[in-house]
């Protein structure tokens, strides 16, 4: 087996769906963290969640807008619904997994808030759940998908961003999810603070 070429295949496919995925996904991330930065401007918050990787890329969203992304600038605020251990584990064992999310939400989530919902699948239903939970406090929601995008995208309002990488393997979307995510940071840094010389 000739590991190296097994190797410049991924690549050459990651490269292949990040083209394809700039031109049609720019105008929608653009419109999306454009949103996203008037609410942080107008003191309104983001909060993100997911599952496994969609989890980590939750808690780097949050982190970035919390601390900084490429330039020093004021913390704004944003939480990643995946790090307390102990809100988790207790609606997990109280209620059910499907609501650690929307729990959150309910209690943390506040009209003109943001959703930033990712799952691969597009069919998570702790997502799902806490999108749910979102739209009935009349927060806006960004939807990270892969594949056809599940029952995410049919759940979506017309005031909501889904933005969805359509392929089928988990780690292609996962890597575009990724550079979504730093494109939003990087818009909602210019939008607010300006563009960098």
């Amino acid at each position: 087996m000739d590991l190296a070429h097994h190797i410049r295949a991924h690549f050459d496919e990651s490269i292949e769906l990040k083209r394809r995925m700039a031109e049609l996904l720019a105008p929608q991330i653009a419109r999306a963290g454009e949103a996203l930065a008037a609410a942080l401007k107008e003191g309104n918050k983001v909060l993100a969640c997911g599952n496994g990787g969609s989890a980590a890329d939750s808690q780097h969203f949050a982190a970035e807008i919390v601390g900084r992304f490429e330039r020093e600038r004021p913390g704004m605020p944003a939480i990643a619904l995946t790090t307390d251990t102990s809100a988790i584990t207790a609606i997990a064992n109280d209620y059910s997994y499907d609501v650690v999310f929307s729990k959150q939400v309910e209690s943390l989530g506040r009209a003109g808030d943001f959703l930033l919902g990712i799952s691969t699948s597009g069919n998570s239903k702790s997502v799902v759940e806490a999108i749910r939970a979102a739209q009935a406090r009349a927060m806006r929601v960004i939807a990270l998908t892969g594949r056809d995008g599940g029952a995410m995208a049919k759940m979506l309002g017309p005031r909501d961003f889904h933005l969805n990488v359509a392929h089928p393997r988990t780690m292609r979307v996962q890597e575009v999810h990724l550079l979504v995510i730093h494109c939003l940071c990087e818009v909602v840094d210019n939008v607010i603070f300006g563009e960098r010389q």
